[in-house]
């Protein structure tokens, strides 16, 4: 989302920040969840799901101000986001969504996310600076695809021995699916995922203006897609992620 600052203006990568109509949205489902008899899960996935997640996003968040710092801007590494270190990428109410998620609910979760100065991207000349938040906003979901990828390799390895029955077997199994979940939901091209700055750095320049309104109203977009579309006939977000998340297990695994 977009942000004002003293002389620039900066971008936020992966899921902007919802201002407070957005929590209180959030509070509501959760109610709502919280009240629908939802039968918990085995601790032990709990835990793993969970762990797996945190993991996972502190990587994808790591991955945008790494890329963002070699691309010139340094705004992310002054903040110390360049760390794989979870709780640099910590945000509240995208670990409630995660802790969520791990319960068995239906909810969305996020790391913090990171702010990035197109100004200072000098890979690319100016008028194309939309072309280097794109890379950025890639960097993310892309390494999700690339940890989905290793973990296959153990996966198939293991897969007709005795290990697969085993614990190990058991978290990357979840990893696995947990990265393949966070590539396929940030590729859809709604603000404020990173599918939506991939898909302004590929179109021409003369859209990026017109589609800068939807960012202010990103969020509440895509909760209404994500809450409401499942109740009202087929999950439109599952339309919009199963496409990405088959194509990625079929190539993998």
């Amino acid at each position: 989302m977009l942000r004002g600052s003293d002389r620039h203006k900066l971008y936020f990568v992966s899921r902007g920040s919802p201002n407070s109509g957005i929590y209180i949205i959030m509070l509501l489902l959760l109610m709502g969840q919280l009240m629908s008899g939802h039968r918990m899960p085995p601790a032990k996935q709990i835990v793993t799901v969970l762990l797996c997640f945190v993991v996972a996003v502190a990587i994808h968040e790591f991955m945008h101000a790494f890329v963002a710092l070699k691309l010139g801007d340094p705004t992310a590494e002054r903040l110390g986001r360049v760390t794989l270190n979870p709780v640099s990428h910590f945000e509240p109410f995208g670990f409630m969504g995660m802790v969520l998620i791990s319960l068995g609910y239906n909810f969305i979760g996020w790391g913090k996310p990171v702010p990035v100065n197109p100004s200072q991207l000098k890979v690319f000349p100016p008028e194309q600076r939309h072309r280097a938040m794109a890379l950025v906003a890639l960097a993310g979901p892309l390494t999700n695809v690339a940890l989905a990828a290793i973990t296959a390799i153990f996966l198939r390895t293991m897969r007709g021995t005795d290990a697969q029955t085993g614990d190990i077997y058991y978290v990357i199994s979840w990893f696995f699916w947990v990265n393949v979940l966070l590539a396929s939901f940030n590729a859809i091209p709604l603000p404020p995922l990173d599918g939506y700055k991939i898909m302004v750095g590929l179109l021409p320049r003369f859209w990026t203006p017109v589609l800068a309104p939807l960012e202010r109203y990103g969020f509440l977009i895509l909760f209404l897609i994500f809450f409401l579309g499942g109740r009202i006939g087929s999950s439109l977000t599952g339309e919009m992620i199963d496409p990405v998340r088959n194509f990625l297990v079929r190539i993998l695994l």
